[in-house]
């Protein structure tokens, strides 16, 4: 068994749950550790049943409840080093013994989960994606990316699922209320653009700004 929940996704946060029959991972907790509790309850998940928390990279809408949520179930957190450094609010909340430091293109493990985190495009520290392994069953995920790079689609080769994050389309960007400043950011070569990140394939779940709940199963 592989599940798939998208707990909350979009600019106000994002929070993903995968699980198998002996692990449950959360990928980044990017809302208050309040609402992902909720979110996890509603699907029948006791929080403190959890074997960790994967963080793809710093800015606010992935880890916003990252410490806390942390802190308060005694998680461990699953992070490199330069995402670490880049979020020390969070980290300071986290005990010592809860931080578990990953290289990226390094594989790991945790439980019957195979892990490998890869680089992608995004205006963070050193941020990354994640293929999980389990029975010859691979899902992979990759949020925020800027732009396809050679080195991601070899990652998502022989996914039964790729989620991947778009989220904006350049004429709205340009017709948004946002700041120059902003508009220029969100519009930079390593943010994220709609047009150039669209695929037609029956695995490929492309993701762009829904909220809550989505859930697939692969067995």
């Amino acid at each position: 068994m592989l599940n798939f929940c998208s707990l909350y996704s979009g600019s106000s946060g994002n929070s993903l749950f995968v699980e198998t029959d002996n692990t449950k991972l959360l990928i980044d907790a990017g809302v208050s550790s309040k609402k992902i509790e909720k979110a996890l309850n509603d699907i029948d998940v006791d929080p403190s049943s959890l074997d960790g928390i994967l963080v793809t990279h710093e800015h606010s809408d992935h880890i916003q409840g990252l410490g806390t949520f942390s802190k308060k179930f005694d998680l461990p957190v699953f992070v490199n080093q330069e995402t670490l450094d880049a979020m020390p609010k969070q980290r300071d909340k986290i005990a010592d013994k809860n931080i578990k430091k990953f290289k990226v293109a390094e594989k790991f493990s945790i439980g019957d989960l195979d892990i490998n985190p890869f680089s992608i495009p995004h205006d963070a520290a050193n941020p990354c994606g994640f293929t999980l392994l389990n029975e010859n069953k691979k899902i992979s995920i990759a949020t925020d990316i800027g732009h396809m790079t050679n080195d991601i689609l070899k990652n998502l080769e022989e996914s039964v699922f790729v989620m991947l994050e778009s989220n904006y389309d350049p004429e709205v960007l340009k017709c948004s209320s946002y700041p120059f400043s902003l508009k220029s950011r969100i519009a930079g070569p390593s943010r994220t653009f709609v047009k150039s990140n669209r695929w037609k394939n029956h695995f490929f779940f492309i993701k762009i700004r829904f909220k809550k709940c989505n859930a697939w199963s692969f067995k």
